[in-house]
């Protein structure tokens, strides 16, 4: 009996790290339906993607709108949505988008994911510095 809690305990220490890093186009594809959502002006259908802690903070869909619309709106009206990397960093999942917006400006975003019982879910999203174009 103690060799099996041995082994079930270096499997549960070993096994943890070596989990397989998440689909990104499980990722990709609900940042993909938020922004279907804010496209649609449907804060509730855009607010169900937005992970719980997102959701304690805004209370409703109605706030969570109104705050993308004023402080996103690149996210709430893109002209163009490009992938880049997903990456993990302190223990959480980034992945790196780069929007154009109507008026054809880029923004980097950073989503951060958080994987939940009812799969991947949007934690928070931070503007990043604009790349540099060249000519």
């Amino acid at each position: 009996m103690r060799r099996l809690a041995l082994v079930v305990t270096l499997f549960v220490v070993v096994a943890g790290p070596l989990r397989a890093e998440p689909d990104p186009q499980a990722i990709q594809g609900i940042i993909s339906s938020q922004i279907d959502a804010f496209l649609a002006e449907d804060p509730d259908a855009a607010f169900a993607f937005a992970a719980p802690n997102i959701k304690r903070r805004f209370g409703t869909p109605e706030v969570f709108g109104r705050m993308v619309r004023q402080g996103y709106p690149m996210v709430w009206a893109p002209e163009d949505v490009r992938y880049l990397e997903l990456r993990r960093i302190a223990g959480t999942w980034y992945q790196k988008v780069l929007i154009t917006d109507d008026d054809g400006a880029l923004h980097v975003l950073d989503y951060a994911m958080t994987e939940t019982v009812d799969g991947w879910r949007i934690a928070g999203v931070q503007i990043l510095p604009a790349p540099e174009v060249g000519v």
